[in-house]
């Protein structure tokens, strides 16, 4: 699908069409071809979430986290040296700066920065962190599903940026239904758009 098409996919309001296009993110992922994707997903989206809300207080372990950077760079673009960076923050501070940052929860902003706190962490990265606690504040932060949503502009990896991003997606959440995260809207943009761009 062309950016043109995305575009047009985000200004749809058919429920239908929105449950289909979420329903083919699995396969999408598939078709991408990207060696551990179709592994690092289902742990992103499906284990990672029940293990964070069975800790009380929540936070992240630094395995994990290199997991979900290790997600987020197979479906968009490898950064060696962001993964580098993140390798290098000590268990403590990844534990500490994201209690930090699941406490302040629903806050749309503190979160992120407090998980920037850490080496190797923008916003796209902290929105990919929060949006495995809480799926229905934050979804990851992906240009290209930005770019299918024409009201924000140019997609910028800023807190700024972010906020707006995050506010457009919970406002389609909240018109698809109750049973819609502003995760799941995101998810569902991103494989109406056939996922990553070439390059």
């Amino acid at each position: 699908m062309s950016q043109v098409q995305a575009r047009l996919f985000w200004e749809s309001a058919d429920a239908d069409r929105w449950r289909a296009a979420l329903a083919a993110y699995p396969a999408v992922i598939v078709a991408q071809g990207v060696a551990e994707l179709v592994q690092l997903d289902t742990w992103y989206r499906t284990e990672l979430p029940a293990v964070l809300a069975q800790r009380s207080p929540a936070w992240l372990e630094p395995d994990e986290l290199l997991g979900i950077v290790r997600w987020k760079m197979r479906r968009g673009e490898w950064r060696p040296r962001n993964l580098a960076l993140v390798r290098a923050n000590e268990p403590d501070q990844v534990r500490r700066c994201s209690e930090r940052a699941f406490a302040a929860v629903p806050d749309p902003r503190r979160p992120l920065v407090e998980l920037a706190a850490l080496a190797g962490v923008g916003p796209a990265t902290a929105s990919a962190v929060l949006a495995a606690y809480r799926p229905d504040l934050y979804p990851f932060l992906d240009d290209r599903v930005g770019a299918a949503i024409p009201e924000l502009g140019v997609p910028s990896f800023t807190l700024a940026y972010y906020v707006r991003y995050a506010a457009a997606l919970r406002e389609r959440a909240r018109e698809l239904g109750p049973d819609w995260t502003a995760q799941a809207v995101g998810l569902a943009l991103w494989a109406a758009s056939g996922g990553k761009q070439d390059g």
